[in-house]
């Protein structure tokens, strides 16, 4: 279900649905073979509904999600999506599922978190059986599904990870594991090792990581930094995160991120060195990456455009 090549997909960063449609138009005809929505991709609308609009004014882009949280959807409920799409554009959703984080979760929805990597592993284990036999007889912890559908939907099935022991159990049960705001000495020393443990512990070829990486076009560095302090950094208050940066040599002060961590995280240059640079992540290991880019609202359609052009460029250099 995996690619068989290496890509290099960009992130949607849209205010409604109807721009996140015209977002991934844009980024098809750019030659970007994959656009990813976030979970407020769409300015909070609904992503899997999203794509049921794009799947029909696109012929070839895939979409992914990264990620369609479990907590508030069972997984028959997100299987039944994805057959959805599956049928109005075949092969081309990337189904991608997390826990996410215990704050949001705990309150938007309510929910009882506990054992959260627990949670996940049902999830793909109902998932990963309705999408390859057509049916589940599963009763666990967290899920209980019970169902037989007429036939298999062949859905890429992917998972978001950020400690190791999440990105093993990718490693076991997925077809890629997806990194959220992990600095390059992260995913290249403990996200992509553990990815292998837990292949290797599964018997089965070690998936691609799909290495979620923030770009801005701007040959000043400390523009770059500033974007990504107003744009993406509240993680550095969430505990989880926090303990990730720290394991890739990076501490968290009480001014936020550092600039060491963020010249790790960020990548930043004239689109051709972007472009370069994130070509480079294949090269070093990772098998995709989610190109992840920090708008300039000043000048917010340009720098779109011009993120879509680097990330067009940086598949090429992948692809040959």
């Amino acid at each position: 279900m995996s690619p068989s090549t290496p890509s290099i997909g960009v992130a949607i960063q849209a205010f409604n649905a109807r721009e996140m449609v015209q977002q991934i138009r844009q980024a098809e005809a750019a030659g970007i073979p994959t656009a990813w929505t976030t979970i407020g991709g769409a300015g909070g609308a609904d992503p899997l509904t999203v794509f049921a609009a794009a799947l029909m004014e696109t012929t070839s882009i895939r979409l992914g999600t990264a990620i369609i949280p479990t907590w508030p959807r069972h997984a028959i409920v997100i299987g039944q999506q994805a057959m959805a799409l599956d049928q109005l554009g075949p092969g081309r959703l990337r189904l991608g599922i997390g826990p996410s984080h215990e704050p949001g979760m705990t309150r938007t929805f309510g929910v009882e978190w506990d054992t959260p990597l627990t949670h996940l592993r049902e999830y793909l284990q109902t998932l990963r059986s309705l999408f390859t036999t057509g049916e589940v007889e599963f009763e666990g912890r967290h899920v209980t599904a019970r169902t037989k559908w007429r036939e298999p939907v062949p859905v890429e099935l992917l998972a978001s990870a950020l400690r190791p022991r999440s990105f093993e159990v990718c490693g076991e049960l997925t077809d890629g594991a997806i990194s959220w705001m992990c600095p390059r000495t992260y995913l290249l020393e403990e996200a992509l090792p553990a990815l292998r443990r837990g292949a290797e512990r599964a018997g089965r070829e070690t998936p691609p990581l799909i290495a979620h990486v923030p770009i801005a076009i701007t040959t000043a560095r400390d523009d770059a930094r500033s974007l990504a302090r107003r744009q993406v950094g509240g993680y550095a208050s969430v505990p989880f995160y926090r303990a990730m940066f720290e394991a890739a040599g990076h501490t968290i002060g009480a001014e936020g991120y550092s600039d060491g961590l963020l010249d790790d995280l960020v990548v930043s240059g004239t689109e051709e060195e972007v472009a370069e640079r994130i070509a480079g992540y294949i090269a070093d290991g990772c098998g995709e990456v989610l190109v992840h880019p920090l708008i300039d609202t000043s000048d917010r359609d340009q720098s779109i455009a011009r993120s879509f052009r680097a990330v067009a460029r940086a598949h090429a250099l992948v692809v040959g």
